[in-house]
């Protein structure tokens, strides 16, 4: 049990969320409102960062249930609430529960007021981090790729808009390329980074393709142009992470050791939603390959899935932080996905029959599934939403993918 609901609210509109503008009322119809826990240990509806990955089991099983979900998030994302205010767990600061232009972390808790009071998430500020907003306008394009429904987009593209306005304030230095701001401001919440990081560069980049390939649908040729031309900007200075054998973790120079199994999130996402690639085609089988055999084979032989972070250098998982040094399920599905998307079905096989394994034959975890193993076998966070992404392997053997479709630098002169 995962903490369902199926509620039939009534209908929300700006003025019972305390925002100043909104798409449009929001109505649920016969469908509902679906909502479901993080897990048992993280009583929160709706985690977003979350949602990402365990998204594509909602979208093909029930997808209107998903779309009222998505139009929930962007009601929210409106709000805006600079009084009610919160104190952070990691640094003991008062900040705002909800800005506006800002995707909500969460849509609240059982124990307080779903819908009307998002964030009950409080470790850190998520105002300020770097991925939900990337995840909210991929999610939506992706739900449009799925359903072809054109109302929807429609009314979604004004909160995308706004979204991509708040997240590129992040880019401090005007070259394209939002930058992190060296705490956990994403989903690994206790694995900092500093600078332009490939985890949240990569999200970037593939939301400014969906943005502009949403525009251009829409018949909005300025913003459709405004987008794709800041996306080449930025895919020019996430090329500068990769160090001849796979992208650094980010650009702060202290962890070019560091082979994260998420690097590839973004293009992950991209090319799930039929968007062209984000990187050069070698550099992304490239990187896959080190993961492959550093992370996955690297990690108690292949017997448990990919650890977050390795070190190549050391032959070693990367222990600096409590995170880096785990193996999560739902990435290791999302990353296998991955890697079914472009080409290499055996690796993707192999990492999966690893994860299953320490999951349910070494630990046998069923029906529990938790979000994180660390080394020794030991969970965190049973019946975790994450480990959902399953249904991403589904999707990528269900919509397979040329293997020589376009990349953004085929034409162009060399990469960095």
């Amino acid at each position: 049990d995962q903490g369902h609901s199926l509620l039939d609210l009534p209908q929300l509109s700006s003025s019972s969320s305390s925002s100043s503008s909104s798409v449009g009322e929001v109505e649920w119809g016969e469908e509902g409102q679906y909502v479901y826990l993080e897990s048992h240990e993280y009583l929160m509806y709706n985690t977003y960062d979350v949602h990402f990955y365990a998204s594509f089991a909602l979208i093909q099983t029930f997808p209107r249930l998903e779309l009222n979900l998505q139009r929930e998030i962007g009601r929210e994302t409106l709000m805006h609430r600079p009084h009610d205010l919160m104190t952070t767990l990691a640094d003991g600061k008062r900040v705002a529960r909800k800005v506006r232009g800002a995707v909500p972390h969460d849509v609240g808790t059982p124990s307080g007021d779903p819908f009307l009071q998002p964030n009950a998430y409080c470790v850190h500020d998520v105002s300020h981090w770097k991925d939900l907003n990337s995840k909210f306008v991929l999610q939506v394009y992706r739900d449009f790729v799925a359903t072809g429904d054109r109302s929807f987009l429609r009314d979604m593209w004004p909160v995308v808009f706004e979204t991509m306005l708040y997240l590129d304030v992040f880019d401090r230095d005007r070259d394209g390329m939002i930058e992190n701001e060296n705490f956990p401001d994403q989903t690994y919440d206790t694995w900092d980074a500093l600078g332009v990081s490939a985890y949240c560069g990569g999200l970037w980049v593939a939301a400014l393709s969906a943005a502009s390939s949403m525009a251009a649908l829409l018949d909005l040729p300025l913003d459709q142009a405004h987008f794709a031309s800041q996306r080449e900007r930025a895919s020019r200075v996430l090329e500068n992470l990769w160090n001849g054998s796979f992208y650094d973790y980010d650009s702060s120079g202290k962890k070019t050791d560091t082979l994260m199994a998420d690097a590839l999130a973004g293009q992950w996402y991209a090319r799930a939603c039929g968007l062209a690639s984000l990187h050069p085609a070698e550099r992304v089988k490239g990187t896959l390959r080190q993961i492959f055999l550093h992370n996955v084979m690297g990690c108690h032989g292949g017997h448990m899935g990919a650890a977050n972070g390795f070190r190549p250098s050391r032959s070693t998982v990367d222990t600096s932080s409590m995170q880096s040094c785990e193996v999560w399920t739902g990435t290791t599905d999302g990353l296998a996905a991955c890697m079914m998307q472009e080409g290499l079905t055996k690796e993707a096989w192999r990492t999966l029959k690893g994860m299953y394994r320490a999951t349910y034959v070494d630990h046998a975890y069923f029906f529990q599934t938790p979000e994180a193993l660390d080394m020794g076998g030991r969970y965190r966070a049973p019946s975790y939403m994450r480990p959902l992404s399953i249904w991403a392997v589904q999707w990528a053997l269900d919509h397979p993918l040329p293997l020589d479709a376009p990349s953004p630098h085929s034409s162009s002169s060399e990469c960095p």
